[in-house]
């Protein structure tokens, strides 16, 4: 098993609220969405990018993205029922089942 240096910081226990409160919807911890927050600060300040343009970049990101969930999501029960008995007949509902208790497995140990 791989060990990770880890090292302890005091942060201003409003910064840790407004954390916890970010990474639920997420499904981050606390400390994941810290991370998270400290490597978007890197990534704009190595590219030169202003904190609005910064901000706007991550909202046209997230825009397109909800974009195209919702082009292949399904609109209706009837459709994800449809859609889930089509990948059931072809064996790939199962398959991704499959694969993803794999992934959860090859995580845990880790």
């Amino acid at each position: 098993m791989a060990t990770t240096a880890f090292a302890s910081v005091k942060l201003p226990s409003a910064l840790v609220e407004q954390a916890r409160q970010a990474a639920q919807p997420m499904r981050r911890s606390v400390a994941s969405q810290i991370e998270y927050w400290a490597t978007l600060g890197q990534i704009v300040e190595h590219t030169g990018l202003s904190v609005p343009e910064a901000r706007l970049a991550i909202e046209q990101y997230e825009t397109a993205a909800a974009q195209r969930q919702q082009a292949t999501a399904p609109t209706s029960v009837d459709a994800l029922t449809a859609r889930l008995l089509t990948a059931q007949a072809r064996g790939t509902l199962a398959q991704r089942v499959r694969g993803v208790v794999l992934e959860n497995q090859a995580k845990a140990s880790a």
